[in-house]
């Protein structure tokens, strides 16, 4: 491979837009039909370029593969032998958000067109949440479909509205409680669970790090929630290994998958945007100096950095809001808890220090972790938030895993607790890494317990009472601490 050249930051004619695709299925104006149009000719101009073009549909596809099932070392930082991974840890958000970056511009110059801009999958309101129309028929106007993908998962397309807590099974509930429950699940991604650098981002990783054996490395919130939840919803559940989607090495194969992480990419803007104190991308010079290589454009091999990936205004693309009221999931914080249907007694729950570790979650496993602290003041909360660590998690990846986390579930039996519900503080899952040499790895979640304490009505209680509900994969998964702590909210 030809040495790599450091980046320049290439003018466009003017500023790239990446257009909400399904409303505009619903509008049907003629600019966002257009987009989806051109969208669909790009990649079948990509197809139709001979394979061993860097620029080939399947080399593309390759790249998202290479970079999490251990196609690249660390040989530029002095470690040969240590493989890449840039998922489950603070490089998933930067690593995406260049991939899509170059493929927008690929695809921009395969049909001539500079201001080209990838649609997204506005899974985050209910009016964009089933698959987008433009990915189902396989002919339009007598001719192959370039956004059709066989390995999808056919009963989900015929019902098209997404589960965003997706952990393998079918729910049944009505479409309302989906759409209710899945922007609980935004809600919960970007606020509750993603409310410091570190949960919203994942775990330091640097260079040196095994992915495989990198002391204690944590998952993101969206990476672990709706991120994972797509991409294995639209996989087909009759694959072994749930292809296109629902794996790593397959999934940049299908043309949903580059819509799809338009929007994961636009759920770091958003989660900047909010405001919230404490939502801040990493400042440490080991994430900032994170580079990758990529092909540009023009098939030069070029270098870039974490650094000049932060304000995507530099990078000459913004994303256009149709939504003129608030967006909906900011209003879906769980409702308070009614204190009359809190009757489940946990006084004979045993406390996590008579827990042998690391313990298998071949079963539920219920639990009272303490809390540094109760009662805390509006002052107190607004300068640390408390956070729930599940840590040296030990999981298959060649598995699709899921387990689900409860706190202070006290509803009384027969009750169901949801995503929708105060008591689901959220869930992880990882989509399997097939080509791993190792293919035991190991992670950590963590989930944000300050305002789901307060809409359980547990806030002077000593020990919260932690559940976990394995899900999907979970028989050889083993968890090897839980504990609570406070996070210091940063300005």
């Amino acid at each position: 491979m030809l040495p790599a050249q450091p980046w320049k930051k290439n003018q466009r004619i003017q500023v790239s837009e990446r257009k909400d695709n399904t409303d505009a299925m619903a509008r049907a104006c003629w600019d966002k039909r257009e987009q989806v149009d051109k969208y669909r000719r790009a990649i079948q101009a990509m197809r139709d370029l001979p394979e061993d073009h860097p620029h080939s549909f399947v080399n593309q596809a390759k790249i998202h593969c290479a970079y999490c099932n251990g196609g690249y070392t660390q040989v530029d930082n002095g470690f040969p032998d240590i493989e890449i991974q840039i998922h489950n840890s603070w490089l998933f958000f930067p690593f995406h958000r260049w991939y899509l970056y170059f493929y927008e511009r690929i695809l921009g110059k395969l049909i001539n067109d500079p201001t080209f801009a990838l649609p997204f999958w506005k899974w985050d309101e209910p009016v964009g949440m089933p698959i987008p129309e433009m990915f189902l028929p396989e002919v339009v106007n007598g001719k192959p479909n370039s956004l059709y993908d066989v390995y999808r998962d056919e009963i989900h397309i015929k019902q098209r509205l997404v589960d965003l807590d997706y952990d393998g099974n079918d729910k049944d509930i009505t479409n309302q409680t989906q759409v209710l429950c899945n922007l609980s699940t935004v809600y919960r991604d970007l606020v509750r669970n993603g409310a410091d650098t570190i949960s919203f981002f994942g775990g330091e990783y640097k260079a040196g790090n095994s992915p495989i054996k990198n002391g204690d490395p944590s998952v993101g919130s969206v990476e672990a929630g709706s991120h994972t939840a797509v991409h294995r919803w639209v996989g087909d559940r009759k694959k072994r290994n749930g292809e296109d989607m629902g794996n790593f090495y397959s999934a940049g194969y299908d043309p949903v998958f580059y819509i799809h992480h338009s929007n994961v990419d636009r759920m770091w803007k958003l989660w900047k945007e909010l405001g919230i104190k404490g939502h801040n991308e990493p400042t440490d010079p080991d994430w900032l100096n994170a580079s990758y290589v990529f092909y540009d454009e023009n098939e030069e091999l070029v270098r870039v950095y974490n650094k000049d990936c932060v304000n995507i205004r530099k990078l000459n693309y913004d994303f256009i809001e149709n939504s003129k009221e608030v967006f909906p999931w900011r209003k879906s914080r769980p409702a308070r808890r009614n204190k009359k249907s809190q009757v489940e007694p946990t006084a004979t729950v045993e406390t996590v220090d008579k827990i042998k570790f690391p313990v298998r979650l071949n079963e539920i496993l219920k639990v009272k972790v303490k809390r540094p602290a109760v009662n805390r003041s509006e002052a107190e909360k607004a300068k640390a938030n408390e956070v729930l660590v599940i840590k040296k998690i030990r999981y298959d990846s060649g598995r699709f895993v899921k387990f689900d986390v409860f706190v202070n579930d006290k509803v009384k039996p027969g009750e169901i607790t949801t995503p929708c519900d105060p008591e689901y503080a959220g869930g992880f899952a990882q989509l399997p890494h097939n080509d791993m040499k190792n293919m035991f790895m190991g992670s950590s979640a963590r989930f944000g317990l300050t305002e789901l304490i307060e809409d359980t009505n547990t806030d002077g209680e000593e020990y919260a009472t932690v559940t976990l509900v394995p899900r999907t994969g979970c028989d050889d998964l083993t968890i090897g601490e839980i504990k609570i702590q406070l996070v210091p909210i940063l300005a």
